[in-house]
This record gives C-alpha cells, structure tokens and sequence, in this order.
C-alpha cells in the first residue's frame, strides 16, 4: 500500500503543471459549491426566520365570500366578477373570538394567541400620501406570539396601548412619506370616510420589503374605536411551540375551528416553491463545474498511463498484478481530489 502511495505521487510530480490545474479545477468546484450553498440556504434560512418571527405561525380569518361570486369563481377562474344586490354570507369579523383564545390557549402545542383587527387606509403627511394595510394588536398579547418589538427601532410597544392617537409605521412606509423620526404628526384616512390625527411613536423595519412598505400598527382598541368596529377583531394570530409543525396542527384545528385556518408555509407557498427551484439551480451549476473537474482528473489519470507504459510494464515484470496498477492510479486520483477539496475548502 505504501508503495503504490510512494508511486503515485511520484507519477503526479513528473506532471506538474498539469497535477495543479486539477487540483485547482477540483478547488473551484469545491469553493463554488460552499459559497452558493452558504448564500442560498443563508438568505433562506434568514427569510423563513423573519416570516416566523413577523407573521403567525397559523391564522384564523373568517371566509368572507359572496356565494354568486363563488360560482362563478368556480365556473371561471380568471374572470373579473361584480355582483349587485347580493350581500356577503358572513360579516368580516370572528365571533365568540375570546371564547375561541381560551379554547386554543388550552392546547398543549400552542403558545400563545393574539387578535388583530385589520383593514386598509391612507397615511397623509404634508403633500405626501401612502396607502397602507392596518393592523390593530393588543401590544401585551402580541408581545407573546410574535418579536415584534425586536423589529421596532425605539422600542416603544408598549406606548402603542396608553397612547390611543399614536401609530407605528413601517420603515418602508415611513421613508416614502420623508418621516425620518418619531414624534411627527399623520393623518390616517379610513375606510369609512373618516379622518384622524395621529403621533408617530416609532419605525418598524423586518427587512423584507413587502411588508415594511405597507404595513402601519395601532392599538386594537384604537382602531377598533376608528372603524366603529366595538370589541370586533378578523385575525387570531397563533403561535406554536414547533413551527414545522404548523400545517399538521392547522389541519387538525380546522376540525374544531369553523373558520378559515392557514399555516405559514401555505401563506408563503409560492416563496417556498422558487427556493426549490433556486436550489435545483445551484445544485446544478455546482455538478457542471465538479463534473469538468472530475474530466480533468480523469484526463491527467488517463495521460499519465500512456506515458508510463514503460514503467508499468516493467512494475508487472517485479509482480505487480493488474489491480495493483490500478490502485497506483486510483490514488492519483484521491491525491487530486483531497488536495484540490482542502484548498477549495
């Protein structure tokens, strides 16, 4: 064994120039490899811990359809429908929303549960106007089913609830309008044609776009007051002790929960669906460049045996058998490929 080592390497340093370029190749390959799969699976990683941390790990929101539209929604999925004279089945709240907190909280999987009241508005601030999505929390509830204030720059959560004419805005949101610190003053127009004055208190920034530049937070009993919407909340935000869990547990709660109940990793089907595709990707850019690398060391291997007819025929004259010939040149080969995998390494 210590011979057809000794031998080997002796074969790989008559070669030099082109021993390198293959340990380089099988290096690239190995580097190419870390770097993409440490930037996919990072950016990843982060994406679905910040859609963890923001959004509920499950929902619960009323199904708020009308039933012509849904025919014909059914029939033609793409159509653009309008429909007269037909008032929604259901009103867009939850009922007996409190009954149902303590009937989830008593579950051993989950954590903790928050009601939000959302809904869509307009923040003014001088010449400038952003249409925006509303969500009224419960900042002491929230506090337990989502870090939200982790997101927030001043920290100040807990202002939401005893300042009942103060807003958060996202930093997105904020930076379109040219608020650069808290204490400014916005006007809020509401779906219902009214209009309020309200103190920004701090910036919420999640990095990820879609929801800093669209998303404004208010008191539950703010917003709740500003709709005409008494001790009505749309949303449960659930949060559960194992988030890989979350489609298993949102099937088994649609059981008991009459209402529309959806797991993170279905809101987010379509993130998920692209990384898939992005790690298809790189998974085969990374074979195409190992593969040429592998022809590289195959080639040397294969060069090295036609210059070394001689030698190889008198090793078979001192005993050497077919396979340990081949055994010689197999090293040859695992020299290459540990070598150029600790350097791409």
């Amino acid at each position: 064994m210590k011979a057809s080592i000794f031998i080997s390497k002796s074969f790989l340093k008559k070669r030099k120039k082109q021993t390198f370029i293959s340990i380089l190749g099988v290096a690239i390959g190995v580097s190419a490899f870390i770097v993409m799969s440490s930037l996919m699976f990072g950016f990843q990683k982060y994406f679905i811990q910040q859609i963890i941390d923001i959004e509920a790990h499950i929902s619960i929101k009323p199904k708020e359809e009308i039933e012509a539209e849904r025919i014909i929604r059914r029939i033609e999925p793409e159509a653009l429908v309008k429909v007269y004279g037909n008032k929604p089945k259901e009103k867009d709240r939850i009922l007996g929303w409190r009954e149902i907190i303590r009937k989830l909280e008593r579950h051993p999987e989950i954590l903790g549960v928050s009601p939000h009241l959302e809904s869509k508005g307009v923040v003014k601030y001088g010449a400038k106007e952003k249409p925006v999505s509303l969500v009224g929390i419960d900042p002491p509830r929230e506090a337990k089913t989502s870090v939200i204030e982790r997101f927030l720059e001043y920290k100040n959560l807990r202002e939401l609830e005893s300042n009942k004419d103060s807003i958060i805005l996202g930093k997105v949101v904020a930076r379109d309008l040219g608020i650069f610190e808290p204490g400014k003053k916005v006007v809020l127009a509401l779906p219902n044609g009214k209009t309020r004055i309200l103190k920004v208190i701090d910036f919420f920034n999640s990095g990820i776009t879609n929801i800093d530049s669209t998303r404004v937070y208010l008191s539950l009993k703010t917003l709740q007051a500003f709709l005409e919407r008494p001790d009505e909340v749309n949303v449960l935000i659930v949060k559960i002790r194992d988030v890989n869990r979350a489609e298993a547990l949102a099937r088994e709660l649609k059981k008991e929960i009459k209402y529309e109940i959806e797991s993170w990793q279905k809101a987010y089907l379509n993130f998920l669906k692209i990384f898939k595709i992005q790690n298809m990707i790189t998974y085969m850019i990374v074979f195409a460049i190992i593969t040429v690398s592998a022809f590289g060391i195959f080639n040397i291997i294969m060069m090295t045996v036609m210059e070394k007819r001689r030698e190889i025929a008198i090793l078979m004259a001192m005993g050497y058998t077919p396979r340990d010939i081949t055994t010689i040149f197999l090293f040859s080969g695992i020299i290459i490929s540990f070598l150029g995998g600790l350097l791409g390494f």
